[in-house]
């Protein structure tokens, strides 16, 4: 048995085949090893895997992840992966590299990721060629859910969402400054903390603030990151991610004023990811 899984930050999207085809579905929580260590990712998967998985089957676990930057953060995540599932082989792998692998195939192209965090790519079909340091949320992740949260955040702790939209606001979270200053420096977590604010501008995208401050932190990922890859514009902009699916309209409008074609915008990898993985098990 095998087990594909797509990790973010928030969430984790898994993948069960059996070996007849038959593909079972299901979601953990995200596990980014930037904040988890291995005790903590197993104690997690072994609350939350369905009781119907049965672990001593599991032979080989691909596994895809947001924070995978580094070896040794791939193995921390690697041995959860052989706690949980005591007879399996872990291939832990970037979660850029799921994206491509979903969005391309084995076509050379461009690929990224809006979602809690933003990562982008050129790849050859095989690897990841070229990356430009999307440097976390503390410094950039621009476009994606944490950036849009922390403006909305900002704007709201300073009083300046426009009129009716800063009451909204307040009556839906009820934050306060010492709130939120102990959820990003006290509690864990908090890209996903500033992350959880961009559904309220998605909730609101008929108020013309909200929708232009998604756009522009769509044209501030183009500025940043997009444009720094040679020949950029000779690729399609393909992405995966709920922050660029939800926004999509937005996000091919930034793609097009930097002279760049939309190809796939989806909002999970893990369909096509298991179809890449079924092709090379075939």
């Amino acid at each position: 048995m095998i087990l594909i899984a797509d990790g973010g930050s928030t969430k984790t999207n898994w993948c069960q085949l059996d070996g007849t085809g038959n593909r079972v579905f299901f979601n953990t929580e995200g596990y980014n090893p930037d904040f988890v260590g291995t005790e903590t990712i197993a104690a997690s998967l072994d609350k939350n895997l369905p009781d119907t998985l049965p672990r001593e089957e599991v032979t080989q676990v691909y596994y895809y992840g947001a924070g995978v930057s580094n070896a040794e953060k791939a193995e921390r995540v690697a041995a959860a992966m052989r706690q949980v599932f005591p007879n399996c082989k872990a291939q832990v792998a970037e979660d850029l590299l799921a994206a491509a692998h979903a969005l391309l195939g084995d076509k050379p192209g461009f690929a990224a990721i809006l979602g809690t965090g933003t990562n982008s790519c050129l790849y050859d079909g095989e690897k990841i060629t070229y990356n430009v340091d999307s440097l976390g949320y503390f410094l950039g992740d621009e476009g994606s859910g944490s950036f849009i949260g922390k403006r909305l955040l900002r704007d709201y702790l300073r009083g300046l969402l426009p009129d009716g939209l800063q009451e909204i606001f307040k009556q839906e979270f009820n934050l306060t400054r010492e709130d939120v200053i102990d959820r990003l420096y006290n509690q864990p977590l908090p890209n996903r903390f500033l992350a959880s604010f961009a559904k309220f501008a998605y909730d609101h995208n008929n108020i013309s603030y909200c929708r232009e401050i998604v756009l522009q932190g769509f044209e501030t990922f183009f500025d940043n990151l997009v444009v720094h890859y040679p020949d950029y514009q000779q690729y399609t902009f393909n992405c995966i991610g709920s922050v660029g699916y939800n926004f999509r309209d937005a996000l091919a409008q930034a793609a097009r004023n930097h002279g760049m074609e939309v190809g796939k915008i989806i909002r999970s990898p893990i369909d096509d990811l298991v179809s890449y993985h079924e092709s090379k098990l075939a």
